[in-house]
């Protein structure tokens, strides 16, 4: 049948994300729109393409093969107008006219990362070994800025819990006249040092790695003013009070940057002054932690400044201290200011995201309409209107002329998701039930497979045709009803609903997978055999998983975890200390949510799946959960991922992990 091939395609596609814009962005007059797109649906090589918003039409600018690389651009940075781009690629730095088209090479030292134009368009800075780095953009002058004082020391970069933990991506922004640049430089000498090896090439040595355990040192963190005549000057905050920096940026009213307390129980924002003094413009406090909101905060024109606070159980935006958006109105992400306008994305139901506008003079304003998540970003008067909704749609928005759209080469999944979702219970747990193409009532029970994430980083039930639910839809087609619940602790329900998980991050998730099967077994009679119930999760839903055959084999019968975080110790300080708080204060949340410690329990089938260079989920996750259970006598599977990071990508791998999860869940209930 047709869905045989559906897991081959998740590969050949990387989850369907080939062949889609990406990255949209209006020149400063609204007339183009850059953005990057392969050239088909299972095509790597992704370019540099821009549209016309007077004609629609589309040129292509940058052409990785053209330049003689087998790799595709992942991101570009432009100057203010959008008139120039510069990216790096296979080791070189590239500059492109965005009008004319020309593209030409730009000598650098070293691998170029981090490569961004100043607004003027005159200077490129990049980073180099760890090292800040800045040439002209006509190719001369290419000298170093700031360079390391010692091994693990960097300027211009992200520390590891800022990119994957607050948003922040970045490690240094441009002066909007191009003349200085804030720098953060990151000294990780006393950061716990992991390992990662190839047991399948034991002549390899092993990668080192910078990872800040839970409970341990994170990397030293300060702001640096540096001129590109020579001048440097350190910022000054207290970093012992504050030692994580969340955000900074530098707009027409000075350099700013958001700092958060090690129990991220309090933020403060910061304005920075020339000599390196700070001001506080705005602070935040809160019993549990300070939720980051990506974009924030920000500054208007004006100098308003945005940013968010919680509200009993509504997370608003704000203005100048003031909330503008309403009561149930749950803020998702602040996209952008232009002017006094601020864009921003928000749910009031939390299957749904939608683009949101709120100006001063005229107040809030929704953009998007209809089922979806719904992104965008705007300038010039253009609007890209971004929607995820069986697939990708990238409108482009102008007044006065007709949408245009950024064409998509992704490839339509062979498998149609069909999800019914419900409302559960009493807490109106969000659900999505998928049964097999052509189930009728009278076929009879069908077995039960629950497929969450469960936890606070992703929702899985959305009205967003988002790549899972078509793996949702194809373990129901193998003869499965597969029920995907968010509880507690996902977001887009509000600060008090993420926040129930606060020192528990087993008890509450775990309840809620339990509570929802049953209330779907309550409303759909006849439908589920609650005697063969299996569940399958990666990452935190990994967790999830393995954690409800340990502790309710009466419920659930057998389990497919991968990338298990088993022990809350392993896991980074900025992500677990936000939830359980500092270990050495609270080890009872540390050891009450270990799976290693309730190894003895298991009575009913697990599969762990483990990626051995998974730098997130460190493979001793995996290897010491399953040693516990060799030492308590309990059988289990354990399937090993060589050269396979947290998320699969090679496409052998991932087009037979999913048979193989399918195989193991069929034999384990009895189904074949």
């Amino acid at each position: 049948m047709a869905t045989d091939s559906f897991p081959q395609q998740l590969a050949r596609t990387r989850r369907f994300t080939l062949g889609v814009p990406t990255q949209p962005e209006p020149s400063a007059d609204g007339a183009t729109v850059l953005f990057l797109r392969s050239r088909g649906g299972t095509d790597p090589l992704i370019c540099l393409w821009a549209l016309d918003t007077a004609t629609g039409a589309e040129r292509l600018i940058a052409d990785p093969g053209v330049l003689g690389s087998a790799t595709g651009i992942a991101s570009y940075s432009t100057d203010a107008t959008g008139s120039l781009a510069v990216f790096a690629l296979d080791g070189g730095l590239w500059l492109v006219d965005t009008v004319t088209g020309d593209v030409r090479p730009i000598p650098s030292a070293g691998r170029p990362q981090e490569v961004r134009l100043d607004p003027t368009g005159r200077t490129i800075a990049y980073v180099s070994g760890g090292a800040l780095r800045v040439v002209g953009a006509d190719g001369t002058g290419d000298r170093l800025l700031a360079e390391p004082e010692a091994e693990d020391v960097s300027y211009g970069l992200a520390e590891y819990v800022a990119t994957g933990e607050m948003y922040r991506d970045r490690g240094y922004w441009w002066s909007p006249d191009g003349a200085a640049l804030l720098v953060a430089r990151v000294d990780e000498r006393a950061v716990t040092r992991l390992f990662l090896a190839d047991p399948a090439d034991p002549q390899q040595q092993p990668r080192a790695i910078r990872y800040p355990l839970a409970g341990t040192a994170n990397a030293d963190v300060s702001l640096w003013l540096i001129g590109l005549d020579g001048s440097r000057v350190e910022v000054r905050w207290d970093r012992d009070a504050f030692e994580y920096l969340t955000a900074a940026g530098w707009d027409g009213h000075g350099p700013y940057a958001a700092v958060q307390s090690r129990d991220q129980r309090t933020v403060r924002t910061l304005a920075i002054e020339p000599d390196g003094a700070t001001r506080l413009l705005a602070e935040r406090t809160d019993p549990h932690w300070i939720e980051l909101v990506p974009g924030l905060p920000a500054r208007t024109a004006g100098g308003a400044l945005v940013d968010t606070t919680d509200d009993g159980g509504t997370r608003r935006l704000t203005v100048d201290g003031k909330p503008v958006t309403p009561e149930g109105l749950q803020l998702r992400a602040v996209v952008g200011t232009e002017g006094e306008e601020v864009l921003f994305t928000a749910s009031e139901e939390p299957t749904e995201t939608h683009l949101w506008v709120y100006r001063p003079d005229l107040g809030l304003q929704q953009l998007s309409d209809g089922p979806g998540l719904h992104d965008g970003v705007r300038r010039g008067g253009t609007l890209v209107l971004t929607t995820r909704s069986e697939g990708v749609r990238s409108t482009v928005l102008r007044e006065g002329r007709p949408p245009l759209a950024l064409t998509s080469y992704a490839e339509p999944p062979v498998v149609t998701a069909r999800p019914e979702l419900l409302r559960l219970g009493p807490r109106e747990l969000r659900a999505a039930l998928y049964l097999p193409t052509g189930y009728r009532p009278g076929d009879g029970p069908l077995p039960v497979l629950l497929d969450p994430y469960a936890g606070p980083a992703m929702q899985k039930v959305t009205t967003g045709g988002v790549w899972h639910e078509q793996v949702s839809q194809w373990f129901a087609d193998q003869g499965f009803a597969v029920l995907v619940i968010d509880g507690r602790g996902t977001p887009g329900r509000g600060p008090q609903w993420d926040k129930t998980v606060w020192g528990d991050k087993a008890g509450p998730p775990l309840e809620d997978q339990i509570d929802g099967l049953r209330e779907t077994a309550r409303l759909r009679p006849g439908l589920l055999d609650l005697d063969r119930v299996g569940i399958r999760g990666w990452s935190f839903g990994g967790y999830v998983a393995a954690l409800a055959v340990l502790r309710r084999p009466d419920v659930f019968h057998a389990a497919s975890a991968g990338a298990t975080p088993t022990d809350w110790r392993l896991y980074d300080t900025h992500w677990q200390e936000r939830f359980l708080g500092h270990p050495d204060q609270y080890p009872e949340h540390y050891d009450d949510g270990s799976l290693i410690a309730e190894a003895p329990n298991l009575s009913r089938p697990l599969l762990l799946i483990q990626g051995l260079a998974d730098d997130n989920v460190y493979p001793a996750h995996t290897l010491r959960l399953s040693s516990a259970l060799v030492a308590a006598g309990r059988p289990h599977d354990v399937l090993p991922l060589r050269a396979t990071g947290h998320r699969p990508t090679d496409e052998a791998v991932l087009a037979n992990l999913l048979r193989h999860e399918l195989t193991f869940l069929r034999r384990s209930l009895g189904l074949s």
